[in-house]
């Protein structure tokens, strides 16, 4: 149900009503679920609700405990739809409650990144505005207030309290809207409190070793803006020289990046992220000059262990990344074999250009799907034209190209391009634990040959211990394959190294669903969505979990979140109506036929359509004769889809038919 449209995001000023239930992650999972339910239930019953949508002047956005509805009709609809929950809510007094409400810019769709985010300063600041509340409180910011207290009606209910210390330090001037009939009069404990509120999270790190470092995303201070990539790319790189130390533990990029414009204090960092050491630092590059300024800093205490300032040329950058990589591992005492101080030393080209332009292609790939994106292969292969020996481009083009294959999204005669370049990698550098991770994507999903495939998994880890992309990958395959403990293990300890990488997440999610262990696989999704509310694969795979469990109402619901942040907002409103009008069933099969009819016009314009999207959605049509049309081709197409055909509940309505097993025992690996 995802998309690969690029729509132009535009902001528009939205009527934001936040509403979450109070003790959620106390609850049982069915508990979860039934308070979400109801509460959800209450909302779509409100007059506001209802006239808004009708004039399809309302978005909805859920969350794991709760969501955001934003009206796009007056400041006073978001005040008058929580009165009306807040009534209602009475006279269910187990369902503790509670609501916060702001005026701000918001974004209606997205297109399908990772990071896609449709949430903007709007819904954010009316989480924090919910935040400072306790079960029962309507919480105002003062922009809300301050155009209610245009209406003589409004002015009794609001009750100044004074401000509140939230998130990244900002502070926020609120107000208390209650009567006799609702509301909570009492003070939020926040304002009562001298501390200052904690921000949510669900991550509870073990004892922290003291041999373990996050290397933040250093500043970069170039006159010249566009260096970014620059520094990004120095911190990159030295986090991968000390992600091959074996007696570190290293947090990966795709965690710490979430730190860039950083206001959490460096132990707060450091907790989160679960080390006991923080590097922070700085780039300035004019011209062929480089100054590189760090500071090694105990968490614990907030002490510095080390700091040092590089003026070098250009050409001496691979000496500077070596050598606070080498320091760091003197400072922690971190035990290093001669194979890891050779890997911290490499310089893997001596052209500067060539160089910059890897960095950039680094850069391009952390958008993947987004605009800008296409520019990878651009700046990796022009790198591999000004230096042909430099194997870090030549693993970066074949990831690019294995990646794209092995999901669908280039069709398959990419392949013979991204094996090729990862031969090239290693046969350069056979230490590259990316270029390994590449090699076991061509052996599964092209070659599939499961034997090889695991040993270039296994080798991978084994140069790059801190390597969390790969055990991340390792532990998808082993969920298809059936090895599902080993499945666990291997993904739950690239949490570990990368702790809020959205995908890996998402992707331990799904794993819990493929080995049909439903609940936890809904507990997993409900936790992602506190932390990203805007991922729309995330709420695509929650509804996919509740169809399993027969929930189907949170099903459509999330389904319809997942649609709308796609930017599908016409199929979101069709799914919603359908269900509405004539049930799930009805309401899935629609959906699927509009889906169909997306993937023709798809192949019409000659783009390239994988076998298991048609598959997919023919089974979610009820057309089984077409799925079994499609399935060989499937089969037949070397990618991730292919692979899930034993293990994917979606399967199940034609398991029993033996033309399934006639397929499906054309798959052989090796």
């Amino acid at each position: 149900m995802t998309t690969e449209t690029k729509r132009e995001i535009k902001f528009e000023i939205g009527h934001v009503l936040f509403v979450d239930i109070c003790g959620y992650t106390k609850l049982l999972i069915h508990e979860q679920l039934e308070h979400l339910e109801k509460l959800r239930e209450i909302a779509r019953a409100t007059e506001t609700f209802r006239a808004a949508q009708r004039e399809e002047k309302l978005m909805r956005l859920p969350t794991g405990d709760g969501g955001a509805l934003v009206f796009r009709t007056s400041p006073e609809a978001p005040v008058k739809c929580a009165i009306e929950i807040a009534r209602e809510l009475k006279k269910h007094p187990d369902l503790r409650v509670r609501m916060g409400i702001h005026s701000g810019p918001v974004k209606e769709a997205t297109d399908l990144s990772e990071q896609g985010n449709i949430a903007g300063a709007g819904i954010n600041l009316a989480q924090r505005v919910m935040d400072c509340g306790d079960a029962g409180h309507i919480l105002l910011s003062k922009r809300v207030a301050d155009d209610l207290e245009q209406y003589a009606q409004w002015r009794p209910l609001l009750h100044n309290l004074g401000t509140c210390e939230v998130k990244h330090g900002v502070t926020l001037a609120l107000f208390n809207l209650y009567s006799d009939e609702f509301g909570n009069p009492a003070s939020p404990c926040k304002f009562a409190s001298s501390t200052k509120p904690e921000a949510k999270t669900d991550i509870v790190a073990p004892s922290v070793p003291k041999k373990s470092i996050a290397v933040l995303p250093f500043e970069n201070l170039s006159e010249d803006k566009t260096n970014e990539y620059f520094a990004d790319g120095i911190q990159e790189e030295i986090l991968t020289r000390l992600s091959r130390i074996s007696d570190l533990k290293v947090i990966s990029r795709t965690s710490t990046q979430r730190f860039k414009s950083r206001a959490e204090q460096i132990p707060d960092i450091a907790k989160l992220l679960g080390v006991a050491n923080i590097l922070e630092g700085s780039v300035r590059k004019a011209g062929d000059k480089v100054r590189v300024h760090v500071q090694l800093i105990d968490a614990e205490n907030d002490a510095h262990l080390w700091a040092e300032r590089y003026d070098r040329q250009l050409i001496d950058i691979f000496e500077v990344e070596s050598d606070i990589a080498e320091n760091i591992a003197d400072a922690l005492r971190a035990k290093l074999t001669g194979a890891e101080r050779r890997a911290i030393a490499a310089q893997p080209t001596a052209n500067t250009e060539a160089y910059q332009l890897y960095l950039q292609g680094r850069y391009h790939w952390r958008n993947f799907l987004a605009p800008g994106y296409e520019r990878v292969r651009e700046c990796f292969e022009q790198a591999i034209a000004l230096d042909d020996s430099f194997a870090p481009a030549y693993a970066g083009l074949s990831l690019y190209y294995s990646f794209a294959a092995a999901n669908a999204i280039f069709p398959p005669d990419v392949w013979p391009a991204g094996e090729k370049n990862v031969e090239k990698a290693l046969q350069l550098d056979e230490t590259l634990g990316e270029a390994w991770n590449s090699l076991a994507a061509a052996e599964i999903y092209y070659k599939r040959d499961w034997t090889a495939a695991e040993r270039a998994f296994k080798r991978g880890a084994e140069l790059n211990p801190n390597f969390a992309d790969i055990k991340h990958h390792y532990g998808v395959v082993l969920t298809v394959m059936g090895r599902n403990e080993e499945a666990l293990a291997q993904m739950l300890r690239a949490m570990e190294l990368d702790p809020f990488f959205p995908g890996l997440n998402l992707h331990y999610g799904r794993a819990l669903y493929l080995m049909r262990d439903y609940d936890r696989a809904i507990g997993q999704f409900a936790k992602m969505l506190e932390r990203n509310p805007n991922y729309a694969a995330a709420h695509e795979y929650f509804g996919d979990a509740c169809e399993q469990k027969g929930i189907e109402h949170e099903a459509i619901t999330q389904w319809t979140a997942a649609l709308a942040l796609s930017g599908r907002v016409e199929d979101a409103r069709v799914l919603e109506q359908v269900f509405a009008s004539a049930g799930f069933g009805a309401a899935k099969r629609t959906l699927a036929r509009r889906e169909l009819e997306q993937l023709d016009a798809k192949r019409a314009r000659g783009e390239y359509v994988a076998a298991a999207h048609y598959v997919f959605a023919h089974l979610r049509a009820g057309n089984f004769e077409e799925a079994f049309a499609w399935l060989p081709k499937m089969v037949e197409e070397p990618n991730w889809f292919a692979l899930q055909l034993r293990v994917n509940p979606v399967f199940d309505p034609i398991r029993k038919d033996p033309r399934f097993d006639q397929v499906a025992a054309s798959l052989v690996l090796k």
